[in-house]
C-alpha cells in the first residue's frame, strides 16, 4: 500500500493539478495551533495507508498558504476533503472520527479501482 504526502509549497494549482491527475486525493487543512489536526492527522494518513491502496494526500498549512482554505470554501479546522475522480466526494470539519471517513470512502473507492 502507498499513500503519497506532498509536503512542497502549496498552491491553489498545484493542488487542482493533484486532484485532477490523481484518481483519489485527501486535502487536509490544519494550523500549527490546532492540537486536534495535529492529533488528528497520522490516524488519518495510517487508516488510509491500511484500507487504499493509491491515495495522494495534500497537507495545506491556512497559517502559510492564506489563499487555499478560502478558495475551498473551508472556515474551520481540521477540514477533509476526499475528491474521487477529480470530484470532491465528502468533507469533514471539526467533529469527525476516522473510522467514520474511512467508512464513507471505502465503498466508492473499491468501485472505482475494481
Amino acid at each position: 500500500m502507498w499513500i503519497s504526502i506532498q509536503w512542497h509549497m502549496q498552491t491553489i494549482q498545484n493542488i487542482q493539478n493533484t486532484i485532477k491527475e490523481n484518481l483519489a486525493v485527501m486535502v487536509y487543512f490544519s494550523a500549527p495551533t490546532c492540537n486536534v489536526c495535529h492529533a488528528l492527522k497520522p490516524k488519518l494518513l495510517d487508516a488510509l495507508e491500511s484500507n487504499f491502496s493509491d491515495f495522494k494526500v495534500e497537507s495545506v498549512d491556512i497559517s502559510v498558504e492564506e489563499d487555499i482554505a478560502p478558495h475551498f470554501g473551508i472556515f474551520a479546522i481540521p477540514t477533509v476533503l476526499i475528491f474521487l475522480d477529480g470530484k470532491e466526494f465528502l468533507r469533514k470539519s471539526r467533529h469527525m472520527s476516522v473510522d467514520e471517513v474511512i467508512r464513507e470512502i471505502k465503498r466508492p473507492y473499491e468501485i472505482m479501482t475494481s
